[in-house]
């Protein structure tokens, strides 16, 4: 197996200062996926207003997460040039930008451009609060750091499901939208005034390399065996529970499963705090056994695996029993994708950590778009006129079969590469 690279830390242990960075770069993420899943519980209110079939609708979330996908390794580069306060800054406001423009959008393309802003901005975030947490924290605090950045920054769901709900319902599209962008433009201020990239006395630097030499580190950071592992455990494990909370999670429960939308925001908001404990137990695991990481993924794998299976098969509407045992299995789905950027972390320098970090994460995110695509399809195609119901959400769901199946295939290719090496 390739040496695992250690890292000299820039500081032995964390100041106080650092939990203060933590917690606003966590804050800013907790923003970005409150953006990024607004679309989500307003799918069924977005089709009428913007006059959108399945497949258009899908649309919105593949462009957006195909931005999103595609940035991440520019991203990456931008990051190790000019640090975690300019590109968390710059996708705050992009963010806030997307968000106004859907509020007053009255059109599939106007829509569109709106969620590519949205995807633009958020494609900054993470990675960038991950940097900061690397420049600030030692490298034991990193497992479980990472995860929690993940996990509590999910925090922006719960945001997006009982509040936008009720915006929605009470205020309509308009208000509810512009009361996002609003927050994250708030937000925004706070990142561009308070955030620091790195203690005072570290040894923190930022790298910037000309065009000659980036292309050799993403060559470099795509060649270390440990970043494809990292790629293709983030790909495989990580899209369901995304395109779960994105956009077909809601209408699955509701037109598919028959529930009520209280019921479905319930349930959808039910995968938040089962995720913060489910990431919180893997990152504390990820960091006592690394040679185990790849059993942990894998059994979160086969739980979603398993439990959409049972759902998709069984006869008629799912019992609430499953479809709780679904959103658990979802739930994991993030923690499993952040021990994924932790192995492609520790095999990798310090100088390349934004390049490889944004390449692995870019893996899920690229899965979730052709899943999202495949099953807004599918949907339009076995409808006809007839509307979205138990039936046909079966069909569409099990197109996810092919992404596992594809995405499971090219772990194991990976993961014997890292042993052989």
């Amino acid at each position: 197996m390739s040496p695992t690279v250690t890292q000299a830390p820039a500081i032995r242990r964390a100041p106080p200062l650092a939990w203060a960075i933590l917690g606003l770069g966590v804050f800013a993420y907790a923003v970005a996926v409150l953006n990024r899943s607004s679309l989500g519980v307003a799918a069924l209110e977005a089709q009428e207003r913007l006059n959108a079939s399945a497949a258009q609708l899908a649309l919105f979330s593949v462009l957006q997460l195909g931005v999103y996908a595609v940035m991440q390794v520019p991203v990456g580069v931008l990051l190790d040039r000019h640090g975690p306060r300019v590109l968390i800054s710059c996708g705050l406001l992009l963010m806030a930008l997307g968000q106004g423009l859907l509020a007053v959008a009255d059109s599939v393309p106007v829509g569109v451009v709106a969620r590519m802003l949205v995807g633009a901005g958020d494609a900054m975030t993470f990675i960038s609060v991950i940097r900061a947490a690397v420049n600030w924290f030692p490298p034991s605090h990193l497992p479980l750091v990472t995860q929690a950045t993940a996990i509590v920054g999910q925090c922006g769901q719960l945001a997006a499901t009982y509040p936008l709900i009720t915006l929605l319902a009470g205020f309509g599209w308009t208000t509810t939208f512009l009361s996002a962008a609003a927050v994250t433009l708030l937000v925004f201020v706070l990142a561009a005034l308070l955030l620091r990239d790195a203690p005072a006395d570290s040894d923190h630097r930022l790298h910037r390399t000309g065009l000659g030499e980036t292309r050799t580190s993403l060559l470099l950071a795509w060649r270390q065996p440990g970043t494809r592992l990292g790629f293709w455990c983030h790909f495989t494990v990580q899209f369901s529970g995304m395109l779960f909370v994105l956009i077909w999670g809601y209408p699955f429960l509701v037109e598919g499963q028959g529930l009520s939308p209280g019921r479905a925001g319930a349930l959808l908001a039910s995968m938040v705090p089962a995720g913060i404990l489910m990431g919180f137990a893997l990152g504390r695991l990820s960091a006592l056994h690394p040679q185990r990481r790849m059993h942990l993924v894998v059994a979160c794998l086969v739980a979603t695996v398993a439990t959409w299976t049972a759902v998709i098969a069984w006869p008629g509407t799912a019992p609430g029993w499953l479809l709780g045992l679904l959103a658990l299995a979802l739930a994991s789905n993030v923690p499993a994708s952040m021990v994924g950027i932790d192995i492609a972390r520790s095999h990798n320098p310090r100088e390349r950590l934004g390049i490889a970090t944004g390449m692995t994460n870019s893996g899920g995110f690229f899965a979730a778009l052709v899943a999202i695509l495949l099953i807004g399809a599918t949907l339009d195609l076995v409808s006809g006129s007839g509307g979205y119901g138990t039936s046909e959400f079966r069909v569409a769901m099990a197109t996810q079969f092919i992404v596992w199946i594809l995405g499971s295939l090219l772990l194991l290719r990976a993961h014997r590469h890292l042993r052989d090496v």
